[in-house]
């Protein structure tokens, strides 16, 4: 199986999950927790439980929490290579869960705004492996030198390379042109349906897909209730499949995190894409059925 170096996000996840409606204004009753978190951290965390060899780059705070992210890594088999912020604490994001499952994120990168070139293991970059890395350390300015340096050598060490599109509103600040220019080289792109808008203008995601061919040999457009598809040149259309049914969405957050990690494996191993679409769906729906971002320990 192709080993995995994932470079991006380490946070910690503060869930709110509201019990009633949110009262504007007033208390409304939320069963609060922590958990792990960040999207990158996640991917690498669901792809260790799934068998996968898998490394995870990134950058904590010297502070308690950075300290228990870190050993949770390494609990799920991942080969933490966390550098140590002597200033800034380890990332933190507010998620309000409503009572419906829906999710808004308030989001601190703390310690993950200061990765730099530096960070990156060169011995991480070999032939034959795989990088995956997250939307968000391109996003956030302090991150972006150390992730298009990841991506340089990954390409000067010929290995495949994927990229996630982090997240539709600083994605929408910073602008479409200068992510598909930074994210050259990669043969597949991993977004949801209101990235895929925001890069091509295109609110229909087969459309969306057809058009973001022009940069990327391969793209997977997650539709949330509506599954998932898979889109390259020469095909007359994209290839779908269905959401995996879900009971209860107990928290949404994580769960494209996971289809990104059940993805990739079959994907990796040269599985048709619609068995690589099935089994990222079927992961989403496995973390969407509990609390938190990050598989049960």
């Amino acid at each position: 199986m192709t080993r995995v170096v994932v470079v991006g996000d380490l946070m910690t996840d503060a869930v709110a999950r509201a019990a009633y409606p949110l009262a504007k204004g007033s208390d409304t009753p939320a069963a609060v927790t922590m958990h792990g978190g960040g999207s990158g951290a996640n991917v690498a965390s669901w792809l260790a439980v799934e068998g996968v060899e898998v490394a995870f780059v990134g950058r904590r705070g010297s502070d308690v929490t950075g300290r228990n992210r870190d050993m949770e890594l390494m609990g799920y088999g991942v080969d933490a290579r966390l550098v140590m912020d002597a200033e800034r604490p380890t990332g933190t994001c507010v998620v309000l869960v409503t009572h419906k499952g829906d999710r808004t994120m308030l989001s601190d990168p703390g310690a993950n705004a200061a990765l730099l070139p530096d960070d990156i293991p060169q011995d991480l970059f070999s032939p034959g492996a795989h990088m995956h890395l997250s939307g968000y350390s391109l996003l956030n300015e302090g991150s972006r030198k150390a992730a298009m340096h990841a991506l340089t050598q990954a390409r000067k060490a010929q290995m495949s390379i994927s990229v996630d599109g982090g997240s539709s509103s600083p994605l929408k600040r910073m602008g479409a042109e200068p992510f598909l220019e930074w994210t050259q080289g990669a043969r597949l792109l991993l977004i949801n349906t209101d990235q895929a808008e925001v890069l091509t203008g295109r609110d229909q995601p087969d459309q969306a897909a057809k058009v973001l061919t022009a940069w990327y040999p391969q793209v997977v457009i997650k539709m949330g209730s509506d599954g998932a598809l898979w889109y390259t040149n020469g095909r007359p259309e994209p290839i779908t499949v269905p959401a995996e049914p879900v009971e209860k969405v107990i928290d949404g957050t994580g769960g494209g995190d996971a289809f990104t990690a059940g993805f990739l494996p079959p994907w990796l191993d040269g599985k048709p894409p619609a068995e690589a679409l099935a089994s990222g769906c079927a992961l989403a729906a496995k973390a969407m059925a509990h609390i938190g971002a990050r598989p049960a320990l």
